[in-house]
């Protein structure tokens, strides 16, 4: 997916990636989505025999009285796979989202994004891709779409049977040592979290966060002795 100078919807319906306009701070994000490799993102990259489902998240930046902020939900305790967790908006890929490889996944985390908190699309820029990575407890092949809030709409609740609340999160709370802390699951594997919201922010949400972060130069030093267990059922 290459940058283009279009907006992120044009008329004729396709999507595209523009950095036009956007504001100064977002400058070191655009950077890490020009260089970041897959393997300093994660450990977890795709098959390599093309297996997983394709889907995508919308990584969108905002900007509100406190600063740069993330848009974050809650999913429904109910659900199969990640029951519970603070996450991105996002899903799998439909069909009618198209190419997997171009435009696809642009599409599917706009799509998602509306669907799951009501986001008008219209408002979003879309200015970048991170490489596809890979969630093996659910099979899902990920592309992080980065986005810029340019026109701000009201959000919150869809369907209460997929998601449980819709909230945004300061970038400034998130750069917070005190609010940072390493998950520890009975597994032993161990990931970045961040406690803000009256959430925990662990898993693959906090990983792309955290990479964000340090890649972008945002990361202040915290207490990676600073430690919440986990329980099986995570």
């Amino acid at each position: 997916m290459t940058r283009a100078s279009e907006a992120s919807g044009t008329q004729d319906g396709s999507v595209a990636l523009s950095t036009e306009g956007l504001p100064g701070w977002l400058e070191p994000v655009v950077r890490v989505a020009e260089t970041v490799r897959p393997v300093q993102l994660s450990r977890f990259l795709p098959p390599e025999n093309g297996a997983g489902r394709q889907s995508a998240v919308l990584v969108l930046f905002g900007e509100a009285e406190r600063g740069p902020e993330l848009l974050l939900m809650e999913r429904a305790s109910s659900l199969r796979s990640h029951a519970g967790q603070p996450s991105f908006p996002g899903g799998a890929l439909d069909p009618e989202d198209g190419d997997p490889q171009g435009e696809g996944p642009l599409r599917a985390a706009l799509r998602e994004a509306e669907e799951e908190t009501g986001l008008e699309p219209g408002g979003v820029q879309l200015f970048g891709a991170l490489p596809r990575l890979y969630i093996p407890v659910s099979g899902f092949v990920v592309t992080p779409v980065l986005g810029w809030w340019r026109e701000p709409s009201p959000v919150g609740v869809v369907d209460p049977a997929e998601t449980a609340r819709v909230f945004t999160v300061p970038v400034a709370d998130l750069t917070n040592p005190d609010n940072r802390a390493t998950t520890v699951h009975p597994s032993g594997h161990r990931g970045p979290a961040f406690l803000v919201e009256s959430a925990l922010v662990w898993g693959f949400t906090a990983g792309i966060i955290d990479r964000l972060l340090h890649y972008a130069g945002w990361e202040r030093p915290w207490d990676r002795d600073k430690q919440v267990p986990l329980d099986w059922r995570s």
